[in-house]
């Protein structure tokens, strides 16, 4: 199978999507002949016109009312929030309309649009620039809220959100947009609610999202040659959360260790935390569920400062070390 880069997956779900379907259209800053920030859109303008692919004012909340207007009226909008940070500027639109509009009309009202923003840090681009809000949305019921973390899942999840007849929150780590690998040229979809053993393994479990699943991914193969085997899971859709593969792991390994950029204070680590002491999996525990997450502060611009500003990869072999040896 061919490797293209996870921000030419999005591209290319973004250019079959619209090809297939015309209520599908863009809409967000820079995103029609400059091709959007990380160039997730780019050609696409020439391809389709400005009447689909439609460069917005610094408008976020301009932006996120116009994906819920259109998706009303029978449209299926795809909206690009350029730095994720600046969702903020759009929460009252997201929060109090998107996500009440189907419940207060008794399910007869659809918003179907996709929101993509990019988050993260690892660019330099400091505290402004860098932020990981994904928990933000979590905890609204009426979004999805989505964290591809390769370029397969990008794809197959991307037509998925927009084929969905809910909002959906579409987070992409910065640093995964030029990371390569398998992505067939065909449309498929990856259903929301589904998450993915991407590595087995028997000595514990790591719960990983976005950017982390690919360092877990390497810490895994640091502890093999220790002799330690761990299990990784990649939630990728953090609302809704299929707990199942979590859960079903956690009793066969007897150890988790919850990996995630986003600060830990109020982190959807917690909420997987929550969820397998809750479940038949706590009487199979042979040690603490232990979270890795960004430190209690703002993304420094100091390139130094941000490295130690959230989990590295010996961040997690140590943690998963303690654990399996008992040293936490």
């Amino acid at each position: 199978m061919r490797e293209i880069t996870y921000v030419e997956a999005i591209r290319e779900a973004l250019a079959q999507k619209m090809a297939e379907d015309p209520t599908v259209f863009l809409i967000g800053e820079d995103i029609g002949i400059y091709g959007g920030a990380f160039g997730a859109t780019a050609g696409l303008i020439q391809q389709f016109g400005e009447e689909r692919v439609i460069d917005t004012p610094i408008s976020e909340a301009g932006i996120a009312g116009a994906c819920i207007g259109a998706a009303l009226t029978g449209m299926r909008p795809v909206g690009e929030i350029q730095f994720m940070d600046f969702v903020t500027l759009s929460m009252e639109q997201l929060v109090l309309q998107a996500a009440k509009i189907r419940f207060m009309f008794g399910g007869k009202a659809k918003v179907p649009f996709v929101l993509r923003m990019p988050g993260g840090s690892g660019t330099g681009a400091a505290a402004q620039h860098s932020e990981s809000l994904e928990n933000w949305f979590v905890h609204v019921p009426g979004l999805k809220v989505v964290m591809p973390s390769t370029p397969y899942d990008a794809k197959g999840l991307l037509i998925a959100a927009i084929e969905d007849d809910n909002p959906v929150i579409f987070v992409e780590h910065k640093l995964l947009y030029k990371i390569k690998g398998p992505v067939p040229e065909e449309m498929y979809r990856i259903p929301l609610g589904q998450s993915h053993v991407v590595r087995e393994g028997k000595d514990l479990t790591i719960v990983a999202t976005s950017v982390m699943v690919q360092r877990a991914l390497q810490a895994a193969e640091q502890l093999q040659a220790e002799g330690i085997e761990a299990e990784i899971i990649d939630p990728r859709t953090l609302r809704p959360l299929d707990d199942e593969p979590i859960i079903r792991s956690v009793m066969k390994t007897g150890r988790a260790l919850v990996v995630h950029e986003a600060v830990k204070m109020g982190g959807f680590g917690g909420e997987i935390v929550a969820r397998i002491v809750e479940s038949e999996a706590f009487d199979y525990l042979e040690a603490p569920v232990r979270r890795l997450a960004g430190l209690d502060i703002p993304i420094p611009y100091n390139r130094t400062l941000e490295y130690h500003a959230v989990p590295q990869v010996e961040n997690i072999v140590e943690e998963a070390r303690k654990l399996v040896k008992g040293a936490y």
